[in-house]
């Protein structure tokens, strides 16, 4: 099921469904300890007599956020209830509170009492076993804990007809899961709650806001919930909302905050539509809630996805190293730096990344075998090795801070570089093998050699601007060698485009002639080939033929015969929002006048028409219906889409069209020579 709504401020991420109910709750770190994990805090009213949740067919919603910022904004409307919500959900910017306002309208045309029913089940560190519920009478609230993880839910609201501000109505807390108890949510749905007080194991609570609404009358109700280590961490937050700020004030500053936030830069979206630049600065939004404070940015908050019973919610340098370029270009330097330093502290001693890592430092899971034909095969990646290389490089010429780069020369840069100077198969000339950047074959790859030549650029960048001239001639020898050997083994003058790569099969060398679209875009991204090179046209037209899925979702797939989540046997594979906007920028790279910028405006229009109605990307698309499938959001489209339209931004800037288009990027004019972007 695809999460709506991304939520977050760095310590905390929240993913909320089509309903707007949570489904993943992460803390301390974003990505790591799910303490819902895709289980259902449910959100329900009760008028009349009657018992409605939020996610029964009755409730029509039209699901938005609060334009420029990480608050959302759900308009749902019962007509048999007679009831209109408008609901507000957001992360305070600085502190760990979860906030929900509810502003109920009667439609009726009678006085009526009304309740809120607000549910949680917190399977605290991602297990259902060891947690404890209780209401606590001290701080009047519903507190989950175990261990060092404490939730305290609690709210609020002024009662005009008893000029009176109130607090939670009535509660319940008990068993779920277990002993054939389905959870106090049940108890909920005759519009009464038992008042338990505790309970341990498996355990859920639910809470009410009981009061009367005079026809065509509102009222405001506050939820939230606090997170913290301690009972006294939870306790000061909870007072901090009751005595300290009203919700309202915090809604208001934390909506402030993300509008500068995302406006930090003043980009002039010259020819684009206002749906096209919303789309821009939402990704940048989505992109942020995904970065952890410790540095380390997760592909996807969205835990529906269990293949083999695994998640998303990791930080692979690769995808790392290609969003923190989206960041970059839109002038977020505090947040790439922190990226910087996650992965060199994650540096191996020889000189590599693994796979993948959590977001507090520790390896990922991972399914890269390290032995190969009976030898052993290092279970990594390359590409993600250079790729932050190449990233780091195109940071320090954007902001041209050295001592920032000194920091990092010795003890990042130099081991990164004699890596890939060794870890290279001397009788071809290329790098030796390892997983392809979809994680699913072993071989000397055309996107991952491309990638390498582009980290050996910077890398004897880097030596020359600390005078080592000798080894930045060495990795620029060692990049030709490399570039010529790619030219020679991966392109295919019968077929006229760029293979898949090679691979080893009982000591023989087998190309593999898979249609890839990294094949080419690797190519004229990381300039092994000029973008008007023959090859690289004749490729890219391969490309548009055959890595089109011919559905009615339209777009570009990964390669061909892509079996992921794969829909019907007679495409190609799913549509990617990654594939398809690589297409943009290349015409976006060619171009040479504003009418040639068109087909690339045309796949932005593409990519907005199918986002989620709150801009959400997926991973890729259902190709007939255009829904979202496997992770959604993930956090790679958004990067895609914030890269491809700075590149329009800057395109427009070169062309005279649109001087100041994006201001970050002037300070690149003059090494536009040397820079490999």
């Amino acid at each position: 099921m695809p999460r709506y709504f991304s939520l977050g401020n760095s310590q905390m991420l929240i993913c909320m469904d089509e309903h707007g109910q949570i489904r993943d709750f992460y803390f301390p770190h974003v990505g790591q300890e799910n303490h819902v994990n895709g289980k259902i805090h449910k959100f329900g009213v009760w008028v009349d007599g009657i018992f409605s949740w939020i996610d029964s067919p009755d409730w029509k919603k039209k699901l938005t956020y609060q334009k420029e910022t990480l608050v959302s904004k759900i308009k749902a409307f019962n007509k048999n209830l007679q009831l209109e919500l408008t609901i507000n959900d957001y992360v305070h910017h600085t502190k760990n509170i979860y906030m929900r306002t509810i502003h109920v309208t009667n439609k009726a045309d009678k006085i009526r009492e009304i309740k809120l029913f607000c549910h949680q089940k917190f399977d605290i560190f991602g297990l259902n076993i060891g947690n404890t519920t209780y209401y606590n009478p001290i701080v009047q609230a519903v507190v989950h804990y175990k261990g060092k993880r404490y939730f305290l839910a609690d709210g609020t609201f002024y009662d005009r007809y008893d000029n009176l501000q109130k607090g939670i109505c009535g509660y319940a807390v008990g068993a779920s899961g277990e002993l054939g108890k389905e959870g106090t949510y049940v108890d909920a749905e005759d519009g009464e709650l038992s008042g338990n007080t505790i309970e341990h194991g498996s355990t859920d609570a639910t809470l009410y806001f009981s009061f009367r609404l005079a026809p065509k009358d509102y009222q405001d109700v506050n939820y939230w919930i606090c997170a913290g280590k301690n009972l006294k961490e939870v306790s000061q937050l909870n007072e901090f909302i009751l005595h300290d700020k009203t919700p309202q004030e915090l809604m208001t500053k934390t909506a402030s905050y993300w509008k500068r936030w995302v406006n930090k830069t003043k980009f002039n979206f010259f020819g684009l539509d206002d749906s096209i630049s919303d789309l821009f600065k939402r990704s940048l939004l989505i992109i942020h809630t995904h970065v952890d404070k410790g540095g380390a940015i997760i592909a996807s908050g969205d835990s529906a996805l269990y293949f083999k019973l695994d998640t998303y919610s990791y930080m692979w340098p690769r995808d790392g190293a290609l969003i923190v370029r989206s960041l970059d270009r839109a002038g977020y330097k505090d947040l790439t730096e922190k990226f910087f330093a996650f992965c060199c502290n994650a540096l191996t001693p020889d000189g590599y990344l693994f796979h993948k890592y959590n977001p507090d430092g520790s390896f990922g899971s991972s399914w890269h075998s390290w032995i190969h034909e009976g030898h052993i095969q290092l279970p990594i990646q390359e590409d993600q090795i250079a790729l932050v290389l190449d990233a780091l490089w195109k940071h320090f010429v954007q902001y041209s801070n050295r001592s920032y780069i000194e920091g990092l020369f010795k003890s990042f840069i130099r081991p990164i570089e004699n890596f890939m100077l060794t870890y290279i198969d001397k009788e071809i000339c290329l790098p030796k093998e390892s997983y392809d950047l979809w994680e699913e074959k072993l071989g000397v790859h055309t996107f991952t050699c491309a990638t390498v030549y582009a980290g050996l650029q910077a890398a004897a960048r880097f030596e020359e601007i600390f005078g080592t001239v000798g080894r930045a001639k060495k990795c620029r020898q060692t990049a030709e060698d490399m570039k010529n050997a790619m030219l020679e083994l991966f392109y295919d003058e019968e077929k006229q485009r760029f293979i898949k790569g090679i691979y080893y099969d009982g000591g023989k060398i087998k190309k593999d002639m898979t249609e890839d679209a990294s094949n080419t875009y690797g190519i004229f991204e990381y300039k092994v080939l000029d973008i008007n090179d023959s090859r690289v046209q004749n490729s890219m037209k391969s490309y548009i033929k055959n890595l089109h899925c011919h559905c009615p979702a339209g777009g570009y797939t990964r390669y061909v015969y892509d079996l992921y989540h794969r829909i019907d046997p007679s495409f190609p594979g799913n549509p990617w929002f990654i594939t398809t906007l690589w297409l943009a920028e290349y015409y976006i790279i060619r171009a040479r006048s504003l009418n040639d910028l068109q087909p690339a405006i045309e796949l932005f229009t593409w990519v907005k028409d199918r986002a989620l109605e709150t801009g959400i990307l997926a991973e890729q698309i259902n190709p007939y219906t255009g829904a979202p499938l496997s992770v959604s959001p993930l956090t790679w489209s958004h990067a895609a889409f914030v890269i491809a339209i700075n590149k329009y931004l800057e395109k427009l800037d070169e062309l005279g069209i649109c001087e100041m288009c994006n201001p970050p990027q002037l300070q690149l004019k003059s090494e536009q020579g040397e820079n490999n972007d």
